[in-house]
């Protein structure tokens, strides 16, 4: 649907919702829905991003289809979602690559993989990539330091930069004055939000989600796969440490904490990215988004991959498995790394911006 039909159909479905009010208190577009009596295109963005897709109004909806009214909610505001990523994405021009997402990550990994795999080998003997290597700094045997860390480094800057960017074209285009998004006062409130997931909690019962029952498991998935990526950051930062501060090298022990948390991370990514998918195999479509389908598959599992691959070098690093491994794991990490601006992660980004946005109107209302 064009973005302008969309807009014009969110404005319905608000307004409708906005003078029906059943669904008041569900999630926090509602309140956020009830301090308007009209709905610019800024509000609607808002709103849709502020959506958690819990799924609850849609279930609960007297209007919804077959009602002449044809109110899906949940959907709507999806598919309007879906468009405000393409359009406050920076540099823009990576906007297109939202459309047809999974082939374009599919894309994307192979060419990282290609790259890493044939760097390795075209540059390094073939006995050094196959070779056991158990010492300290036998990564960098294999792939030299300067290789391993400053292509990652300029790599991680730039998406900082677009990431940074997009948010701030986004906080713009809803409303906000810049300086308003570091409100900190609002910023505690939506972290807090944002870590626990409380709009996916329907006030303990859980969601609507894969289906009309209330579960909370896509809220626990989501859970473990935050702190699971979370955990390999912070594996990611130790090991820094150890290397330019305590000038220990890689690999580390096995009880060793860059190795613990990394290897906890990485299964609490698996664990997590496994039962998202699980669930996404049997949602109810009709109050989905099919759009967005290949973009949310393709991003789980590119980070599955990255996870899966981490976890085989950390366990057969001490074999001649360990220079293949090295290569691939790097290449998915590059993979997802680029692909951070223009797929599925934009999403927390938005949201986050939404929820601070959220937090100020709560406060202003005394709530």
């Amino acid at each position: 649907m064009p973005a302008d039909d969309l807009l014009r159909e969110a404005q319905r479905v608000m307004t409708i919702c906005n003078a029906c009010r059943y669904c008041e208190g569900f999630c926090a577009v509602f309140p956020a829905m009830e301090l308007r009596r009209v709905f610019a295109p800024r509000d609607l963005k808002y709103l849709a991003n502020l959506c958690h897709n819990c799924r609850g109004c849609y279930y609960a909806c007297q209007y919804a289809p077959p009602h002449e009214f044809m109110l899906n909610v949940p959907k709507t505001l999806a598919q309007l979602r879906r468009e405000t990523y393409k359009e406050f994405v920076r540099p823009s021009a990576l906007g297109r690559l939202f459309e047809k997402n999974g082939r374009v990550l599919a894309l994307l990994t192979a060419g990282c993989l290609l790259l890493a795999l044939g760097l390795t080998l075209g540059f390094q003997p073939r006995e050094l990539v196959l070779g056991v290597h158990q010492r300290e700094r036998a990564f960098y045997k294999v792939i030299p330091y300067e290789f391993m860390v400053w292509p990652f480094l300029a790599v991680g800057c730039a998406v900082s930069v677009f990431l940074i960017n997009g948010i701030i074209s986004f906080w713009r285009g809803i409303g906000g004055r810049p300086r308003e998004l570091w409100d900190w006062a609002a910023n505690l409130r939506a972290l807090g939000d944002a870590l626990k997931l409380t709009y996916l909690g329907g006030g303990g019962q859980g969601c609507n989600y894969p289906d009309e029952s209330f579960s909370n498991a896509r809220r626990w998935l989501h859970q473990t796969v935050f702190y699971g990526f979370f955990l390999t950051g912070v594996s990611t930062a130790l090991a820094a440490f150890y290397d330019h501060f305590l000038g220990r090298m890689a690999p580390y022990p096995f009880w060793s904490w860059p190795v613990v948390l990394g290897g906890l991370g990485g299964l609490g990514i698996m664990a997590g990215g496994l039962g998202l998918l699980y669930l996404k195999a049997k949602v109810d479509r009709a109050p989905a988004d099919e759009g967005a389908l290949s973009m949310d598959i393709g991003f789980t599992v590119l980070l599955l991959l990255t996870a899966l691959s981490g976890i085989l070098l950390l366990l057969f690093r001490d074999t001649r498995a360990m220079g293949l491994l090295l290569a691939v794991h790097l290449g998915f990490v590059g993979a997802f790394f680029l692909s951070l601006p223009c797929g599925k992660f934009v999403h927390s980004v938005y949201r986050y911006a939404a929820l601070v946005r959220n937090a100020q109107e709560r406060i202003r209302e005394g709530k």
